[in-house]
């Protein structure tokens, strides 16, 4: 679809009413230009502020939330109010949106075990209720871009059994945006963009291919939660999406405005 953006972001990045604000306001100022946009978010931080709030303990294996039964409620329910913060601040900057969760336009599936090396030791993780997308009906969120609604997906996604599980929310946002053919997926993170040295932010690489990028992590340049940020792009792009860009949240310049020279993009 022409001038269509699949955007997201996470609480890293984008927490609290002012945040939400700012991002609004600059979602608002696209749509005038002409852009069509669907939004997914996440929630880490809040989602492990709550587990830890009713005495539970939060795991994560690479940057993936360990989820069982009580991590997926908390995820669900942090998530919710989220998504209807988000909606919240769109109609104040005057944007028309509407909250759901992605199991209305995706089907997921369990994530296999990850491995993991540990102390030169390689085993196996379960991740519990944690899922992938295996495919996704784009029809919905075309319904509501047709009518000048713009989509905000939690990613709690259901299996074809109908069990829900919980989306690593760049994942999400991957498997929406080769559904929905955008011109360009944005994830919205917490830094420049992928940095050679992380506590250099003049290091910023600009552009990078999808060989580039697994150099980067062969090599350690890129690690951590990062992994699975940049894996989620490499997807997008496999799948046929022309271009994933990283720009950062916290910048006091904006985070949409002149998207084109922003951040790092990723291309095959």
């Amino acid at each position: 679809m022409d001038n269509l953006y699949v955007l997201k972001f996470g609480g890293n990045a984008i927490r609290g009413k002012e945040d939400l604000a700012r991002l609004s306001s600059e979602i608002a100022s696209m749509k005038r230009d002409g852009a069509k946009i669907i939004l997914v978010h996440g929630g880490g931080p809040e989602i492990s502020e709550e587990m830890e709030r009713r005495g539970l303990k939060p795991e994560k294996v690479c940057g993936v939330r360990i989820t069982d039964a009580d991590a997926l409620d908390v995820a669900e329910t942090v998530l919710r109010r989220i998504n209807a913060d988000v909606v919240d601040s769109l109609a104040e900057a005057g944007v028309t949106a509407v909250g759901l969760p992605a199991y209305h336009c995706t089907l997921c599936a369990k994530k296999a075990p990850m491995k993991v090396v540990e102390d030169g030791v390689s085993r196996e993780v379960d991740l519990g209720l944690v899922g992938e997308v295996k495919d996704a009906d784009p029809s919905t969120l075309e319904d509501l871009l047709a009518d000048d609604v713009l989509p905000v997906i939690y990613p709690i996604g259901k299996d074809g059994q109908g069990r829900k599980l919980n989306v690593n929310a760049d994942t999400m946002a991957a498997g929406i945006a080769s559904a929905v053919g955008c011109v360009e997926m944005v994830a919205i993170t917490d830094v420049p963009g992928i940095l050679r040295d992380v506590s250099d932010p003049g290091s910023k690489i600009d552009s990078l291919s999808m060989a580039e990028v697994e150099s980067l992590i062969a090599d350690g340049t890129i690690s951590g939660g990062m992994i699975p940020k940049v894996e989620a792009c490499t997807k997008a792009l496999l799948a046929g999406v022309p271009a994933v860009r990283m720009v950062n949240g916290k910048g006091g310049d904006g985070i949409l405005s002149g998207l084109s020279s922003r951040g790092t993009v990723i291309t095959r």
